[in-house]
């Protein structure tokens, strides 16, 4: 059998469910947005999945929230840290998942709505909070996620680009 030189450096083959199954493992995401005057921003968030969409509780006042109201386009970053001996002698990067999204807001009564929300929020919190639903579009871009540890220092065979099914 011969290999092709791109075919040997292609980067892992991906399905949808592996993807989502590796968010749905995580629980921070770093999400982005603009502001009404175009500027960029991001913050973090603890979330959890659940049918297809990500779902992280923010204050109703904070920009995340006018932010998103606004527009409802938005990009996630999750990283998916590497464990085991070699993270505390060396600096290993994240494995990280990325997709742009068409986020929502809902009010406080999704959390009773979505399986096991309500424990992101603490209780002196419940009554204040709006619900980010973000909803991926196009395609879920990785890097480093499932290949070796090593494989990572190749952008071409760490990288892939699975859509979002």
């Amino acid at each position: 059998m011969v290999v092709r030189k791109s075919q040997a450096l292609a980067g892992p083959r991906l399905s949808s469910r592996q993807v989502w199954d590796a968010v749905a493992h995580a629980s921070f995401a770093v999400l982005s947005h603009v502001t009404a005057a175009g500027a960029p921003r991001s913050s973090g968030v603890v979330y959890l999945v659940s049918g297809g969409s990500m779902y992280a509780a923010v204050a109703p006042d904070s920009w995340k929230a006018r932010h998103i109201g606004a527009d409802g386009r938005v990009a996630v970053t999750v990283p998916i840290r590497r464990g085991g001996m070699l993270a505390s002698v060396f600096p290993i990067p994240p494995m990280t998942i990325s997709f742009a999204g068409v986020a929502t807001l809902h009010t406080v009564e999704a959390l009773d709505a979505v399986p096991g929300l309500a424990r992101l929020v603490p209780p002196e919190r419940r009554d204040a909070c709006t619900i980010v639903e973000v909803r991926p579009v196009g395609h879920f871009v990785t890097y480093g996620v499932g290949v070796p540890l090593l494989a990572m220092r190749d952008p071409a065979r760490s990288r892939a680009r699975t859509p979002v099914a």
